[in-house]
């Protein structure tokens, strides 16, 4: 066996920053658009995703592509990829 280390199919989020108090961490607010069963109408739904951001780059407002990762801690377990 190589040790050459392949990347996992990680998943990818793409949101806007909506809190960067924290140290090295950035809250994302990621939003998707699902159709109703019913009535076939597209309806907005968002979630919020805590993601480390290692230099504290991110400010409010910010659109940032988040990836998946080891668990950080009990809630965050995404990173920053690029701001």
């Amino acid at each position: 066996m190589k040790n050459t280390e392949q990347k996992k199919n990680r998943k990818t989020l793409s949101g806007v920053v909506t809190s960067d108090k924290m140290d090295k961490t950035a809250v994302v607010s990621v939003t998707r658009f699902i159709k109703h069963p019913k009535y076939k109408k597209y309806i907005k739904r968002s979630k919020k995703y805590k993601a480390h951001d290692a230099d504290n780059t991110c400010k409010v407002g910010d659109k940032v592509i988040i990836e998946e990762c080891r668990p950080m801690s009990k809630d965050k377990s995404f990173i920053v990829v690029t701001k």
